[in-house]
C-alpha cells in the first residue's frame, strides 16, 4: 500500500560537472543546467502528483551536487543524523542541510564525528537500516547512528566503483523488502541480503548500470530511471505501479531520483 511521504529537495540552479569524485563524472564533457532544471522539476512534479509532501532547501552557490539532497542527512522518528562528507568539494552541503532542519524545527539533530553521506549510504526499513560502506561512508559512523537513533544498523560493504553509495544499488520497496544488484556488494553481504530478503527484486547489471536502483518507492509507486527496462517490467510483474522518469543530465554527475531525495521520516 502506498504511504504517504515527506521529501526534502534542492531546485539544482547551481548544478554542473565541474570536478570528479565518482566514475560517472566528466568534467570536459558538462552538463546542462537547463536541462537537469527541467529534469528535476519533472520528478518533484511526479511525487507531488502521487500526493507526497515536498519541502524544498535553497541551492548555496558553489555546491553544485547539493541537489543530491538524499547525502545531506538520515531522518528517522524526526531525529536528524547530519551528514559529513568523503570529498571537500561537498563539505559544506552538510551544514547547509542540517540549517535547514535547525530553522525548521527539527531539535533532535546530530553533527556527526565520523564521515557518512546521509542516506547515499543508509536506507531505513521498518525493523533495522541498511547501511553501506565501502567507498564514502566510515563503517564507525554506522554505529554513530545507531546509538542516535536507536535502531539496529546492518553493514553492508560496497565493491564496485559505479555504485559508490548504497542507494545506488539498493532501494527499499516497502519497509519489509527490497530491490538490489549483487554484484555491487562483497560476497558476505550478498549472503546477507539473501538471508534477509529471500523475496527481493534482483537487478540486471544493465538496469544497475542505469542506475535503476536509485529509485524511490511509497509502498506501491515506485519512482525509477525510465532506462531500467528489465527492472521496470519486474516491478509490474510484482505489482508495483511504475512512475519512470528521466534524469539522464543529472545522472552525468552520478544522480538519480533518490539522490535527489531526502526523506523526512517524523
Amino acid at each position: 500500500m502506498a504511504q504517504k511521504r515527506h521529501y526534502l529537495m534542492c531546485r539544482p540552479e547551481h548544478f554542473t560537472v565541474e570536478y570528479a569524485i565518482n566514475p560517472w563524472m566528466d568534467p570536459e564533457a558538462g552538463a546542462d543546467r537547463d536541462l537537469a532544471v527541467t529534469q528535476w522539476e519533472s520528478l518533484k512534479n511526479a511525487y507531488e502528483e502521487l500526493g507526497h509532501k515536498v519541502s524544498l532547501i535553497d541551492p548555496v552557490e558553489g555546491l553544485p551536487d547539493m541537489v543530491f539532497a538524499a547525502n545531506g542527512a538520515l531522518v528517522v522518528g524526526g531525529r536528524v543524523y547530519g551528514a559529513k562528507f568523503a570529498h571537500k568539494e561537498r563539505a559544506a552541503e552538510g551544514p547547509a542541510y542540517l540549517g535547514w532542519f535547525a530553522a525548521n524545527g527539527y531539535d533532535t539533530r546530530m553533527e556527526p564525528t565520523f564521515t557518512n553521506e546521509g542516506e547515499g549510504d543508509f536506507l531505513p526499513l521498518d525493523d533495522f537500516i541498511l547501511a553501506g560502506t565501502g567507498f564514502r561512508t566510515d563503517p564507525t559512523a554506522h554505529a554513530e547512528a545507531q546509538e542516535f537513533l536507536g535502531r539496529p544498523v546492518i553493514t553492508l560493504k560496497l565493491t564496485d566503483p559505479r555504485f559508490y553509495h548504497l542507494d545506488t544499488a539498493l532501494f527499499p520497496l516497502d519497509g519489509r523488502n527490497i530491490a538490489y544488484y549483487p554484484g555491487a556488494f562483497s560476497q558476505g553481504s550478498q549472503e546477507v541480503l539473501r538471508h534477509l530478503f529471500p523475496d527481493a527484486v534482483i537487478a540486471t547489471a544493465n538496469d544497475a548500470a542505469v542506475l535503476g536502483l536509485n529509485a524511490v518507492s511509497d509502498g506501491a509507486n515506485v519512482v525509477v530511471s525510465a532506462a531500467a527496462s528489465d527492472l521496470t517490467l519486474e516491478l509490474k510483474r510484482r505489482g508495483y505501479e511504475v512512475v519512470p522518469v528521466d534524469l539522464s543530465e543529472l545522472l552525468k554527475a552520478g544522480g538519480g531520483p533518490k539522490c535527489c531525495t531526502l526523506e523526512i521520516r517524523e
